[in-house]
């Protein structure tokens, strides 16, 4: 009824339903939590309000998540994982969810788990960079080890969608001080200088996405990830200069901030887009 009915979720979330919803998804029987974890999904579209309101709410999708190789329902832990990518579309639930420090653990450790079903993966990866789109979450995430789980996905998992879902949280996470260490740590600057070859095949996107997180750890690192860019191969050059005429107008722009960097030795506060 809340899939395609707009006013039914309203009149839901008026009704009070929304703790007894949170409540179910405490349930073992999974066709209860599956319904409970879809119809909060459903009303998130357009009330998220009432749902960020609701004591408990965010500790029942946090034990959701936390099951998800256990006793958790796969449907359950995608609606929950989706859930909380449409409350992170509002930008004030950024850093609330942000901060639930369960919640990002349990994301990152269902990107790492080698069989965890593929649209788990990707609600996940988009509640991932829904709270990296807030910058001091990207500490924390970088604290619970996102950066070694993103880059074990880019290199492992060809799926359709993946790889494009993957390097966006890795653009946003390298905008901050502490991602030069850790990228360093797991040859970030490499395995995104390798997507960029052209040689790879990467999508457009993937390739936007790429050019955008090694601008952000020009912008926000030292000279560690500097000698590394400056050192890429001539077809990374080449994937750079392909989304500079080919990207949308952000990625245009991105790259050819990207490119005086790697061409020009720009400072920091040249290049800043």
């Amino acid at each position: 009824m809340t899939k395609n009915d707009e006013e039914s979720r309203l009149i839901i979330a008026e009704a009070g339903a929304i703790p007894y919803l949170a409540e179910t998804l405490y349930s073992s029987s999974h066709d209860s939590q599956d319904n409970a974890a879809a119809t909060l999904l459903n009303i998130s579209i357009s009330s998220r309000a009432p749902l960020m309101s609701t004591r408990g709410l965010l500790d029942a999708i946090s034990h959701v998540l936390s099951h998800h190789a256990t006793s958790s329902s796969p449907s359950a832990v995608q609606s929950s994982a989706a859930t909380l990518y449409s409350l992170l579309v509002d930008d004030s639930y950024r850093p609330i969810i942000g901060a639930k420090r369960d919640i990002v653990y349990s994301l990152i450790e269902i990107i790492k788990r080698s069989n965890s079903p593929p649209r788990s993966i990707k609600d996940a990866l988009k509640a991932l960079f829904g709270i990296a789109l807030f910058p001091l979450n990207r500490a924390s995430l970088i604290d619970l080890g996102a950066v070694g789980a993103l880059f074990s996905l880019v290199m492992k998992d060809g799926r359709v969608g993946i790889v494009e879902d993957t390097t966006a949280v890795i653009a946003q996470i390298a905008g901050c001080e502490e991602s030069e260490s850790e990228f360093l740590k797991f040859s970030g600057v490499k395995v995104l200088v390798d997507l960029l070859d052209v040689g790879t095949g990467s999508s457009e996107r993937i390739k936007e996405n790429t050019v955008g997180a090694l601008l952000n750890l020009v912008r926000c690192g030292g000279g560690g990830v500097m000698r590394e860019v400056k050192e890429m191969r001539p077809g990374a050059v080449e994937g750079i200069k392909d989304v500079m005429e080919n990207g949308t107008a952000k990625g245009k722009s991105k790259a050819i901030a990207l490119l005086k960097a790697v061409e020009g030795g720009a400072k920091k506060w040249d290049f800043a887009v």
